[in-house]
């Protein structure tokens, strides 16, 4: 399998020891990426069973296909992870084994400038994971009121700054557009004040790029959906694994994952459930797991990053 220039996948180690992959086993990675993931599966399964690929980036789809030319037993699909029973369907698969979801921009994304995805190179404002269709963070921040920017800002980054951003960002549009990222970081620098950004550890606009990413590509209104049907496809024993980077997309993972393993809605003074939701997730994994020191000196993007694994009864 050809090295494609991708970065190691966060967590390797522990996600495949997390999956429990079995020889002959069904198995899709939902977020395909650079293949680093699916590479470990593959081996795990010494060609017997299947893996399907899905990933909504094409150009990360050709490259991870490059790297794993030569494996019979895989099915490269251009499209959604949140449509995956449909797309999974249209091939003939019904059940899985197990299932993996690398959630959020990946760093071959982040290094490779005219994808918009960095604050740190100037770039066409472009942040669509499938660069053939939607809007752009450009398009976004051209159309949207200040009001809605700011809760964008607030909701996606979590950024308390997003008030003034926004304003600032209407204010500076009507003079000229938007267009790419250092035209954006400098409404944040502008808008965020000196003595907040020297405080800051990290890049001021890093909270503004992730909320416009988040947005651009609807990550987060589809997932516990999506969640909660690729659970449904485990078979007995069939574990699913997600891995976040920020809190708000890990707070879903842990509820949906929660609720799935104790669907009860009776009040707790009922002796007895009488709702009649039985539970389709067992306690395993319950707790998320983290990068080990070494992973985060050898890579340090990954320090945010956090494994939770749910397996099916």
């Amino acid at each position: 399998m050809a090295d494609n220039g991708y970065h190691e996948p966060v967590m390797f180690g522990e996600t495949m020891d997390a999956l429990r992959i079995h020889r002959g086993g069904a198995y899709v990675d939902g977020t395909l990426g650079g293949g680093g993931h699916a590479a470990g599966i593959l081996a795990r399964l010494a060609g017997t069973g299947r893996l399907i690929g899905i990933d909504k980036d094409a150009e990360a789809l050709a490259s991870a296909g490059e790297r794993l030319a030569g494996a019979s037993n895989l099915t490269l699909i251009h499209g959604d992870f949140h449509g995956a029973r449909a797309l999974l369907a249209e091939r003939g698969v019904s059940e899985l084994d197990g299932a993996l979801l690398d959630l959020g921009v990946s760093s071959h994304q982040l290094d490779t400038p005219a994808r918009g995805f960095s604050y740190r190179e100037d770039a066409p404002l472009d942040m669509r994971m499938d660069a053939s269709q939607g809007e752009t963070a450009a398009d976004l921040i051209a159309r949207m009121g200040e009001r809605e920017l700011a809760r964008v800002f607030y909701e996606y980054g979590e950024e308390n700054w997003g008030a003034r951003i926004a304003r600032e960002i209407v204010a500076r549009r009507e003079r000229s557009a938007i267009l790419t990222t250092f035209d954006l970081v400098a409404c944040v620098d502008a808008a965020v004040p000196k003595p907040v950004r020297m405080r800051d550890t990290g890049h001021p606009a890093r909270r503004v790029f992730q909320a416009l990413r988040i947005a651009v590509n609807d990550e987060l209104a589809p997932l516990e959906r999506a969640l909660e049907s690729i659970a449904g496809m485990l078979k007995p024993g069939g574990r699913l694994c997600v891995i976040t980077f920020h809190s708000l997309e890990d707070r879903i993972v842990k509820r949906t994952f929660a609720r799935l393993r104790k669907p009860c809605v009776c009040p707790p003074s009922f002796p007895v459930c009488v709702c009649g939701r039985e539970p389709s997730l067992t306690g395993y994994g319950a707790k998320p797991v983290s990068p080990s020191d070494e992973e985060l000196e050898r890579n340090p993007r990954s320090r945010s990053a956090r494994l939770r694994a749910a397996e099916k009864i």
